[in-house]
């Protein structure tokens, strides 16, 4: 049987359009390969070109979004995969949510380097298109929409420039560098006559790194301090919580002599309200006493003054607990509570979401330890040491050591680890402040106040204790004093961008509409004999 020759073509541009949207999810993950493990961090340079050449060939700005948001999925289902143990099939449905906010700004691409773009529009890509993919990073950095996990100036955790920038405008302004030069790479590869355009703009980005590695200040060295960081490892089983105490509490007695200021446990690493439990803030107590340091312990439990499940972290000297305590302000969706339970409830019965709902603490808590010249700490628990925002204003309270205490044992196979403890770097680097990530089961790691690694990582298969010794700073980084003046030029770009487009839009004159009367009229004295 033979098919018309029309139905081919319609079932040949159906295909076509198949593979236009697969390339768009596969060219949308291709950032995930430059975080950790794989940390190809020199490829976050180059990794958003497939998917900018994708949208600037789109027929339409209409099918340019649709490349926007199948790519935002991509991106999102690929840095957030090690989720699908808990989320299941629900993943998909998140990734494609939050692919949507990457909808404007695949049009975006199209509209700036879409056909043949002259040299000043691709000039002017080299900033709207970067500041687009800031306000979208900062979208869903909003806690309810996951918070700012893989966001792409993270990436460079581990290059020195890359921390220094971060110290001057944050993890933003990594991010706007990164998406200019995959902005330039794009224009290199796909408009000839603006190859000039692009390559300034190169120049531009490396002068501007240049300038912050040179005149950005540098935080002060300001003395030493050691701490211990307690991991008990996976333990799995009856009694979990319990056993998990006794092997932290042996590893903690084994730093006896070390000369210590603070020992840091992780994460849910006690099980019970230590209110209610007395006999377990005894043997805390007596484990500080035993190695002459307070300890930091984290609790997962009810609250024996406040009704609901609060995580918080507790400061515990020899005497029994300070009176020192944080609850956790930022919870993990699903993992901690389920926005809109009413409508969302059900995924607890395809995944491992939260069966009830933690509660949340109101306000940042800056401890100070015992004795005349106590260092002053500032707590974080998990997931909050990805907000900038957090870190920076613990050390305007007057942290001079930051500590997250976390907890990854259900991802111990996947990137998870590695990313968070990553995070801690850019924390640092960001603040000027020496920041330790403590976890239960791994990855343990400590960073000095430029984001530098100040002793080993305690990988996911270790059960061990370490001692670190840490360089402390005095003195604010450009990012704390100024906070988020990068985003805030994201913004203005892209209001002064719909400013001139709405200008443009008012004085072109509008198709199909007749030719007033005094124009023909005109028109006609113009041309007699017609």
């Amino acid at each position: 049987m033979r098919v018309p020759a029309g139905r081919r073509q319609q079932q040949r541009r159906l295909t076509n359009r198949w593979w236009r949207a697969a390339a768009a999810v596969l060219a949308g993950a291709l950032p995930a390969l430059a975080f950790p493990a794989p940390s190809l961090w020199w490829f976050a340079y180059v990794a958003l070109v497939p998917w900018m050449l994708l949208a600037r060939s789109a027929g339409s700005g209409r099918r340019a979004a649709l490349d926007g948001w199948l790519g935002g999925a991509g991106f999102m289902l690929a840095v957030h995969h090690w989720l699908v143990p808990n989320l299941h099939v629900f993943i998909l449905v998140l990734a494609a949510l939050l692919g949507l906010l990457w909808a404007p700004w695949g049009w975006l691409v199209r509209h700036m380097l879409g056909g043949a773009p002259s040299p000043v529009r691709v000039a002017a890509a080299l900033v709207v298109l970067p500041s687009g993919w800031l306000v979208v990073e900062l979208v869903r950095s909003w806690e309810g929409l996951g918070g700012p996990w893989g966001l792409l100036g993270s990436s460079q955790w581990e290059v020195t420039p890359a921390l220094r920038v971060a110290s001057v405008g944050g993890v933003w302004l990594v991010s706007l560098l990164v998406v200019a030069l995959n902005t330039a790479v794009t224009a290199l590869v796909a408009v000839e006559s603006a190859r000039t355009a692009a390559v300034s703009g190169v120049v531009v980005c490396a002068v501007g790194v240049g300038s912050v590695w040179v005149w950005a200040p540098r935080p002060e060295p300001s003395g030493l301090t050691r701490v211990a960081v307690v991991q008990p490892g996976i333990i799995d089983g009856v009694g979990g919580a319990d056993r998990r105490f006794a092997r932290s509490e042996e590893l903690t007695r084994a730093l006896d002599g070390r000369d210590l200021d603070l020992v840091v446990w992780g994460e849910s690493s006690v099980g019970a309200d230590l209110a209610d439990r007395p006999d377990l803030a005894q043997r805390v107590a007596a484990l500080s006493a035993e190695v002459e340091a307070p300890l930091l312990v984290n609790v997962d439990a009810r609250r024996s003054d406040r009704p609901g499940i609060f995580k918080s972290s507790v400061l515990v000297a020899p005497g029994g607990p300070t009176g020192d305590r944080y609850d956790k302000m930022r919870l993990v969706p699903f993992g901690e509570y389920i926005p809109a339970r009413s409508l969302l409830g059900w995924v607890t019965s395809v995944g491992k979401a939260a069966a009830e709902d933690r509660r949340r603490g109101t306000e940042p808590v800056v401890m100070r330890l015992p004795g005349e010249e106590g260092l002053r700490i500032g707590p974080l628990v998990c997931f909050e040491s990805a907000f900038p925002d957090m870190s920076r204003h613990l050390t305007r309270d007057g942290a001079r050591l930051l500590v997250a205490q976390s907890a990854t044992s259900t991802f111990q196979s996947s990137w998870a680890p590695e990313q968070h403890a990553s995070l801690a770097a850019l924390r640092a680097a960001e603040t000027g402040r020496p920041m330790v990530h403590a976890t239960l089961t791994g990855v343990s790691a400590v960073y000095g106040p430029r984001g530098e690694r100040a002793g080993v990582l305690l990988g996911t298969d270790r059960s061990a204790a370490a001692v670190y010794e840490i360089p402390l700073a005095r003195g604010t980084t450009p990012y704390v004093s100024l906070g988020d003046w990068a985003v805030y030029g994201a913004l203005a770009v892209l209001a002064v961008l719909c400013a001139v487009e709405g200008v443009r839009s008012l004085r072109r004159p509008a198709r199909g509409l007749p030719v007033p009367p005094a124009r023909r009229a005109h028109g006609s004295a113009a041309r007699p004999g017609r």
